[in-house]
């Protein structure tokens, strides 16, 4: 391989993990359940065994969602699996895990939040240089009725899809 491609490679490489394509996990239910509104981007506290265990992409989102508690914010039911080589020092899979946010993003959050009756849902999970962030979204739950015509315009978008294609 010569110099030119190396160089080629790696501002492809560079570019990919500015993009936010180091994606480590998505909630695909989060856009089924809820109407998904607000998009907020906050780190996560983890410890060693976790971070190792997050780059090899062993985690769950489905389910989890954001809380405040004494004003701060903590996500629970994200399930990030024990890292094997981990041994002794291990983590709790289950366990809540404290979110960063600026303290005035925090406050405005908590007081929309405290006004309507809206949820705050995790959605994707990535790596963003060597910090692993988290995409939330203010969110609305969806009743069945919606679910159905959510069901029924995905399933009208691939007939659409399907036809322009033997067209």
């Amino acid at each position: 391989m010569g110099r030119a491609k190396k160089q080629i490679a790696k501002k492809q490489k560079k570019a990919e993990t500015k993009t936010g394509s180091a994606t480590v996990a998505r909630n695909k239910k989060a856009g089924f359940d809820f109407h998904l509104g607000k998009e907020i981007l906050a780190g996560i506290v983890l410890e060693g065994s976790e971070v190792k265990s997050l780059r090899a992409a062993n985690v769950q989102l489905r389910g989890s969602y954001a809380k405040f508690i004494d004003s701060e914010l903590w996500l629970f039911n994200c399930h990030i699996a024990e890292y094997k080589f981990a041994n002794r020092f291990n983590h709790q899979p289950d366990r809540a895990r404290k979110l960063l946010l600026n303290r005035y993003e925090m406050d405005r959050l908590e007081l929309e939040l405290a006004k309507t009756r809206q949820t705050l849902v995790a959605s994707k999970i990535f790596f963003k240089g060597n910090f692993a962030k988290v995409v939330l979204h203010v969110a609305d739950g969806k009743d069945k009725g919606d679910k159905r015509a959510s069901l029924k315009r995905r399933q009208q978008d691939e007939d659409i899809k399907r036809a322009i294609k033997d067209f």
